[in-house]
């Protein structure tokens, strides 16, 4: 238990130090479960590898996953069930693939994806329809020079074996490729009020990345690549102005834990976060621009169904988030965090009256939802849905860069009023 003392300023000081041990605590020391290290095979270096092809063959016995690799490297294979997905984690290495869809359903693989799973480590996922088990996986050296391939194949199996072949206690905690990112050495925020000339600290998050694609526009556009553009473009902005130091939770094409990107923001003890999204929707006649604070009861069914997908995101790139346990009790989180969504919701104000000036709004533009990335308890957070890949003419504009630029403007000027807001607040 926690006890608490003094004011209520006292109070919410404590709550947020309390807050950030558990949360920081949690970064260091909780190992994912559930994954199985099927196989483990070293060979040489992977320095300057690229991945040359990836493809899949059914054979009647089995399923086989191949790529072919200008060098050896290192490789573990290891499972995940619920959803059921085989996990291939390689060094960090290039990809130069050929200009054609990946493999889906075909055999036992559903679909596949593939990227940067953090800095030195490269991700391949499997999703598979079943229970299936690995009956091998090996390196095979070029032969009558040709490349080295990578094999990997696949048979099915039932649920029962499935889970007895996910490892002896001894054996759950993940190989490094395969745990949490952490943040070493992580500060605790020391949350106080910007002084006279002192800059405001602003951290923006492109959604998405590395082995986590996104959505997927109708021109085969990723929306990982959109959210980074867009978030440069923000950041050059808001750095122009003088005003505030700006960071990016990623700045290249890797995957973030979305519990990370909450743990960059706290790090460098930011005033305001804001999350860059694209989705893409059934209904591709449907386009505009949206704004979300967080709430966990949503404000329609459309916003309940995003927040479930993004905060799907950790699972897509293989990661076990099934047995995560809450950080605080609710009412710990209530306390925290009832100031912060307040002052969200008064930037989502400010941001919507802006963006209305220059491009299209969805209707119900602020909106309310449950989404992991805007769960820090103690900075205000919103989450720019930028507009829907599904529909051609936002598509295109977000493939702009005159149009980016445009949107950046726009949210600069709502964080300009955002702040004179908050500064005169703390005159009176």
């Amino acid at each position: 238990m926690i006890i608490f003392g003094g004011n209520f300023e006292s109070l919410k000081t404590q709550l947020r130090h309390s807050l950030w041990n558990l949360v920081r605590g949690r970064f260091f020391v909780t190992a994912l479960v559930g994954c199985l290290v099927a196989i483990s095979v070293s060979a040489h270096a992977a320095d300057g590898v690229v991945v040359k092809d990836l493809r899949v063959g059914v054979h009647p016995e089995k399923t086989r996953f191949v790529m072919d690799l200008t060098g050896p490297i290192e490789f573990n294979v290891f499972s995940l069930a619920d959803p059921y997905r085989i996990v291939l984690d390689l060094p960090e290495v290039g990809w130069q693939l050929p200009a054609r869809p990946l493999p889906q359903r075909q055999g036992l693989v559903r679909s596949l994806r593939y990227g940067l799973f953090k800095a030195g480590a490269s991700r391949v996922v499997l999703d598979v329809g079943q229970p299936v088990k690995v009956k091998s996986a090996f390196l095979l050296p070029p032969t009558d020079g040709n490349v080295h391939r990578f094999v990997l194949d696949l048979v099915v199996t039932d649920r029962q074996t499935f889970v007895s072949n996910m490892g002896t206690p001894a054996a759950r905690t993940a190989p490094a490729s395969q745990q949490a990112s952490v943040i070493p050495g992580l500060p605790q925020p020391a949350r106080k009020p910007a002084g006279r000339g002192e800059k405001r600290v602003i951290v923006i998050d492109p959604g998405h990345g590395g082995v986590d694609p996104g959505a997927i526009g109708r021109s085969g556009v990723f929306e990982k690549n959109i959210t980074l553009a867009a978030a440069k473009v923000l950041k050059k902005r808001l750095e122009r102005s003088g005003k505030y130091t700006v960071h990016l939770t990623r700045d290249r094409d890797i995957f973030i834990r979305l519990r990370d990107r909450i743990a960059i923001a706290r790090a460098k003890n930011a005033d305001l976060f804001l999350s860059l999204h694209a989705d893409t929707i059934r209904k591709s006649s449907i386009r505009g621009l949206s704004v979300y604070t967080l709430s966990e009861t949503a404000s329609d069914k459309e916003a309940a169904e995003l927040a479930e997908s993004e905060n799907k995101a950790d699972l897509i790139a293989g990661i076990d988030l099934s047995q995560e346990t809450p950080e605080v009790t609710n009412i710990l989180i209530d306390l925290a965090q009832r100031e912060t969504m307040n002052e969200s919701a008064l930037f989502a104000a400010d941001l919507v009256q802006e963006l209305r000036r220059v491009t299209k709004l969805l209707r119900n533009t602020h909106r309310f939802a449950g989404f992991a990335v805007l769960k820090a308890p103690d900075v205000p957070s919103v989450l720019i849905e930028l507009g829907f890949l599904s529909n051609r003419q936002d598509e295109k504009a977000l493939r702009q860069g005159a149009y980016r630029a445009r949107i950046a403007d726009s949210v600069a000027h709502a964080i300009d009023r955002y702040f004179a807001r908050v500064e005169q607040a703390t005159r009176l």
